[in-house]
């Protein structure tokens, strides 16, 4: 014997009941013995109580709403019957919707509707729907018998959520069915009182119909047939990458639905717990599939997606989007007996329903979630309670905390493996989610955090992807900036895209592009094939305001924000971006070599948030400069002097500044190459070198400003001052005889000219030197960069970095490269 029920979508249309009308009929082929269960059609009970509540307002809308009710009704009897079928059912279903006329009609005379006149009405969904099915099954050739429960399910006068009578409606059903050999089509939800009012069983409570007939005819199986493939992980519609489980425990599905899973309802579980009746969850409009297996134990957890082949630790997480927690404390409640039992005997009394609970063990204070709606009741009935206490000051006023949710990570695994509420905490931890209170019962069974409710769908993907989806890492980037060196790095992504979801189980998404423009967004990542069109195609402009507005609002796992400018403006921004828990990697030199508060502000701001802001490509480009400095730093070495060839243009001009050249030549094919800005100035005024080595000096822990830095400017004053590039060149080749001079007489002595950047101790400098064949720096060539680290442990060998300091395709790769070492 089974016990089969059908969800209001898989009776939502008269094709729906079709496809169900399929499964039955392969059931009766198997000569398999069934009973079934079927709610109202899809969205008739909200409909029903919808026209209840217009009736008992004086408002004749809900005539309107009963007459389409209606016809939906007649509408699918029309599809599904053929006559003589159709005409009987239409007979009973007629007289059905003249009563439910009538009872409105009362309500509305009456301008009030009961709980009692409400139960009665919304009776109507499931007792037409399962009529008409009845009917479709008998013509298909299933013999079949309409069942009211009413007649078989007994409970209290409870009005809305009715407490069933087991004792008395187990011997009704067993009688009833001793009796009868057709398949009965049973009406979910309802019951009736001992003299035979009509009672609902509570919303969902068609799974919990099933249930009860399941137990009181000892099934060998309870299937709820629905519109998913089974139980899942976590939440579809929040967590994209959810899959259905092959199996849970009976104790696993109730946590899970507890704390707001939706495939099943939760009182389902406890009369088929008690029996031992495994449940199947089934999916009507893929009956070919498996489904979810739920059993007293979860014989398949090896099966279950786990890393390194171990068995999963938790079956699945679920969270209840708005809840209040209220904290109950003061000195009073220290050792004093029966505080507990006295909070929460007022909650109960007062009708309030706990979500969770949790104590410190100091015994000095109560916390307790309940629902918003719930929050100001619960306050009076505690207060209440605690009156002679909090008029002695024994005990603090209720504190009530808002806009907050619950997320509960759930599995019978957990009591066999160490680590797994570390596991959790830093999973929300490493994308700056704090945890405003904890609840684990000493079953271990379940891990419940309360934390803000923006936060909860962050928390639900990180923690999926901690405990599913452990050898695969999701990155999102948010990217400002796709010129030269952004547009190399998108296609160094999609080039590499496919070898590090092999190689290194991470998934890389581009959320988030913009130009000076415009600026486009994509929850589930752009098509990097496409990034172009899709910036090109946008409309929304460009702010960088409303760009954080986004990312925040986004509030996506493993998020890093990429600068690709030079701009001041989004450098401005580094602070917030960090303060909302978004990482950062910038070719972008302003930020590390402003002012050096700002520095340490954005220092500290990634600190407190547990975020990286990353600016590896600032000095070099590509070259692993600033991460060398740090490691040898961080690994006990001391720093004895840095120097630094740290100008690609630079570089360019003095390697190529030969005999029989003139210096203002080789400034010209050096722009004409496009190796200096538009006016090369700003090259060889050296500022860029300057930056460089501040962010250097204050790697190394100096509390530098710009200004500490000694400059030997390379060009005269009147160079500086042409009004134009022009301008500037005439200025410069009237210099080139004395920088000529500088260079025959390095040459002379067998020395060749670089500018070098200097940090030795707290002294820092640039200027331009003339080094010999014992320097690293005399074999320096193209436009490479070199950096000299001379250290306690690399004194007589310094250790050397060196490599081309410029150009897009290296720093693109730079940042690529710092990007996936952020990954934790």
């Amino acid at each position: 014997m089974k016990v089969l029920k059908f969800g209001g979508s898989s009776v939502g249309t008269p094709t729906a009941i079709q496809g169900l009308i399929q499964i039955l009929l392969e059931y009766h082929r198997q000569s398999i013995h069934f009973a079934v269960v079927f709610s109202a059609f899809s969205k008739v009970t909200d409909g029903l109580i919808e026209m209840a509540q217009l009736a008992g307002k004086g408002d004749l809308a809900y005539r309107d709403k009963l007459e389409a009710v209606r016809k939906r009704h007649f509408d699918a009897m029309a599809e599904l019957l053929q006559t003589p079928f159709r005409l009987q059912t239409e007979h009973h279903i007629g007289a059905n919707f003249e009563a439910l006329s009538d009872i409105l009609q009362g309500i509305y005379l009456l301008r009030e509707v009961s709980p009692r006149s409400l139960d009665f009405v919304v009776s109507f969904g499931e007792r037409n729907a399962a009529y008409i099915i009845s009917s479709a099954m008998e013509q298909a050739g299933i013999p079949s018998g309409f069942l009211d429960a009413r007649e078989i399910v007994r409970t209290d006068a409870q009005f809305g959520g009715a407490k069933v009578d087991f004792e008395h409606t187990n011997l009704l059903i067993r009688q009833h069915f001793a009796q009868t050999k057709t398949v009965q089509a049973v009406t979910g939800f309802i019951g009736s009182t001992t003299d035979g009012v009509t009672t609902t069983l509570g919303r969902g409570g068609s799974d919990y119909t099933a249930a009860i007939l399941g137990a009181a005819l000892g099934a060998s199986a309870i299937e709820i047939w629905t519109d998913v493939d089974g139980v899942l992980t976590a939440d579809p519609r929040r967590v994209k990458k959810a899959f259905k489980l092959p199996a849970l425990s009976y104790r696993e599905a109730m946590e899970m639905s507890h704390f707001g899973a939706k495939v099943i309802y939760p009182p389902t579980i406890v009369p088929a717990m008690e029996q031992g009746i495994p449940l199947l969850i089934r999916n009507t409009f893929n009956p070919a599939f498996p489904g979810t297996l739920i059993a007293p134990k979860a014989v398949d957890t090896a099966v279950r997606p786990a890393t390194s082949g171990e068995t999963a630790a938790i079956s699945g997480i679920s969270s209840i989007n708005q809840i209040n927690l209220l904290t109950l404390q003061g000195g009073g409640l220290f050792g004093v007996p029966g505080i507990s039992a006295r909070l929460f005997g007022a909650l109960a009394r007062a009708g309030v329903n706990v979500v969770i609970i949790t104590q410190g063990s100091s015994e000095s204070s109560i916390t307790f979630a309940v629902s918003p709606q719930q929050a100001e009741l619960a306050q009076k009935a505690a207060e209440q309670e605690f009156a002679h206490e909090l008029r002695d000051k024994l005990v603090e006023p209720l504190r009530i905390e808002t806009d907050l949710a619950v997320v509960a990570v759930v599995g019978e695994g957990m009591r066999y493996q160490p680590g797994i509420a570390g596991r959790l905490f830093q999973s929300l931890g490493r994308n700056g989610i704090n945890i405003v209170a904890i609840a684990q019962g000493s079953s271990e069974i379940n891990i419940t955090v309360v934390i803000r409710a923006v936060d909860e769908n962050k928390a639900l993907n990180a923690i999926h992807e901690e405990f599913f989806l452990s050898d695969t890492k999701t990155l999102n980037l948010f990217m400002v900036g796709v010129g030269l060196i952004g547009g190399t790095l998108l296609e160094q992504i999609r080039a590499q895209f496919s070898f590090l979801l092999e190689k290194r189980k991470l998934e890389i998404r581009v959320v988030g592009l913009a130009n000076s423009r415009k600026m486009v967004f994509e929850e589930e990542g752009l098509p990097m094939e496409h990034w172009k069109t899709a910036l090109e195609d946008t409309k929304q402009p460009f702010s960088m305001t409303d760009f954080l507005g986004q990312m925040r609002s986004l509030n996506l796992s493993n998020t890093i924000f990429l600068d690709n400018t030079a701009s001041r403006e989004v450098a401005d921004f580094y602070e917030q971006i960090l303060d909302s828990s978004i990482a950062i990697s910038t070719p972008n030199k302003y930020a590390a070599s402003g002012p050096f508060e700002q520095y340490q502000l954005l220092q500290r701001t990634a600190g407190k948030r547990g975020v990286q802001w990353k600016y590896e490509t600032n000095v070099g480009a590509g070259l692993p400069i600033i991460s060398t400095l740090y490691d040898l730093i961080h690994s006990g070495d001391r720093i004895l002097s840095i120097e630094g060839v740290l100008s690609g243009t630079l570089s360019y001009i003095f390697n190529h500044f030969t005999e029989g050249r003139r210096f203002s030549e080789v400034v010209r094919e050096a722009m004409s190459s496009g190796l200096t800005e538009p006016d090369p100035r700003d090259d060889l005024s050296g500022a860029d070198v300057r930056r460089k080595l501040l962010i250097l000096a204050r790697e190394t822990g100096l509390q530098m400003e710009m200004e500490d830095i000694k400059m030997d400017n390379l060009l005269p004053a009147d160079c500086l001052e042409a009004v134009s590039v022009a301008a500037f060149f005439e200025k410069l080749a009237a210099h080139d005889a004395s920088f000529e001079q500088r260079r025959q007489e390095a040459a002379g002595k067998g020395h060749l000219l670089r500018l070098v950047a200097k940090l030795e101790g707290s002294r820092a400098s640039i200027g331009l030197e003339a080094v010999d064949v014992q320097h690293p720096f005399y074999f320096l060539s193209g436009s490479d960069n070199m950096v000299v680290f001379t250290t306690e442990r690399y004194r007589e060998r310094p250790l050397v970095v060196r490599g081309p300091g410029a150009g897009a395709a290296v720093t693109a790769a730079g940042l690529f490269a710092e990007v996936i070492g952020m990954v934790k």
